[in-house]
């Protein structure tokens, strides 16, 4: 990597590398030379742009929760469109095929990155709670719209469901649930609340 790249290219290319060790290979794998023989670059580079590793994987970290909030936003808008179970079985699908399983073995297995984390992430697991929060927002735009009963308790209802797609999804190695398994999953925690036809 030439020395004088921009450092929100650099930043990228570290991340995208730091995720593809993560998948890959497990956390226990990632480590900065791990993160950039992947990369292509010296281990210089990372250190010029973080303070260490844990600083990095901070912000690998809080880059990722930012991928939830661009998919909070479609989700919310989906509301009143298709149906409930396809719309939250669908962004399960999507939450869970994308890094964000690999993010919170990450983040049970580092104490010292959990430590940072809590600096500014005072509860929960990063990425699971701003999931939670994305299905909350949505259930409460359906029943806004009559969709979901008026007394569903969202607040409940949403981590039982990142909870229940966390378990279908946490096998890294294994073949991601068919469709059709999320989509009952979904179906059964929401069945008590719908308002509309499936």
């Amino acid at each position: 990597m030439p020395t004088g790249v921009a450092l929100r290219e650099a930043r990228r290319q570290l991340f995208d590398a730091a995720e593809r060790v993560l998948l890959q290979d497990g956390p226990s794998a990632l480590t900065s030379r791990a993160v950039t023989t992947e990369a292509g670059c010296a281990k210089g580079v990372l250190h010029r742009h973080f303070d260490d590793f844990d600083a990095f994987l901070v912000e690998l970290v809080l880059d990722r929760v930012d991928r939830v909030d661009a998919q909070a936003a479609a989700l919310r808008e989906a509301a009143g469109a298709g149906t409930v179970v396809d719309n939250v079985a669908g962004a399960l699908t999507a939450l869970f095929s994308s890094v964000a399983v690999a993010m919170v073995a990450l983040v049970t297995f580092r104490d010292e990155l959990r430590a940072r984390l809590r600096e500014t992430w005072p509860a929960g697991v990063p990425v699971l709670t701003d999931a939670a929060a994305m299905i909350a927002d949505y259930l409460r735009a359906e029943r806004d719209l009559g969709r979901v009963a008026a007394d569903a308790d969202v607040d409940t209802l949403a981590p039982t469901l990142i909870g229940a797609g966390h378990l279908l999804f946490a096998d890294r190695k294994g073949t991601p649930p068919e469709a059709g398994a999320v989509r009952a999953v979904v179906a059964t925690v929401v069945a008590g609340v719908l308002r509309e036809p499936e």
